[in-house]
């Protein structure tokens, strides 16, 4: 059993998956507490929901991409079962992940986006180095930056790990926290190769929209 706050059918606001159709099954629970998060109402809300029922849900709406977000979906073992059966199925399917727990086991054939937490996160030093050992050139690694602080911290964090050249780096300003054009000047002035991310879904639909 998976407890599953919402599963719902929207436009697809983030990675290289961004603008695609896209069913999203957003799991309850996490295991951090972001200074940033817009989804609390994931921390507890939700219903336990078979891998079965879950799959014959997505199977109602017209779209072969699949995102598993939370919450945090690392923290329930039965979804790395619901990841291998989607892709089995032929969904397209990704993974949004803190970074705090281990993606070892993650079908390869899922597009996992790493999140690695800033210091202006408020979960700083909670992403699990060995995570590094798994990652593969289709792997998204996400800093969501919230300050000139957190992007040099972020710089120096994919230099260290040599991230540029192993996999895609995505940097996306914290929503209202830095200017998207600041984060924007910041890439371009110092020479960063990562790849600026905004998240599209939030100026498609109205800001009170649940599950977007």
């Amino acid at each position: 059993m998976i407890k599953v706050n919402e599963i719902f059918f929207s436009i697809q606001g983030e990675s290289t998956f961004c603008g695609f159709p896209t069913v999203f099954v957003r799991t309850t629970s996490c295991n951090l507490r972001c200074t940033y998060c817009d989804t609390k109402y994931s921390y507890y809300e939700g219903s336990t929901k078979t891998v079965e029922n879950i799959i014959e849900e997505i199977k109602i709406y017209p779209a072969k991409f699949v995102c598993i977000t939370g919450g945090e979906p690392l923290l329930q073992v039965e979804i790395f079962q619901l990841m291998t059966e989607l892709c089995n199925l032929g969904y397209k399917v990704s993974l949004e992940t803190s970074g705090s727990k281990s993606i070892q086991k993650v079908d390869p054939r899922v597009k996992v986006i790493l999140d690695v937490k800033t210091p202006d996160s408020g979960a700083r030093d909670s992403f699990l180095m060995e995570n590094l050992q798994y990652i593969r050139v289709d792997t998204e690694i996400k800093f969501v930056i919230c300050s000139r602080q957190d992007f040099f911290w972020s710089e120096n964090f994919c230099k260290a790990h040599n991230l540029f050249h192993r996999s895609h780096v995505l940097y996306s300003p914290s929503f209202e926290e830095i200017p998207k054009r600041e984060l924007a000047e910041l890439i371009l002035k110092n020479g960063s190769e990562a790849r600026l991310q905004l998240q599209m879904h939030k100026y498609i639909w109205e800001p009170t929209t649940r599950g977007v």
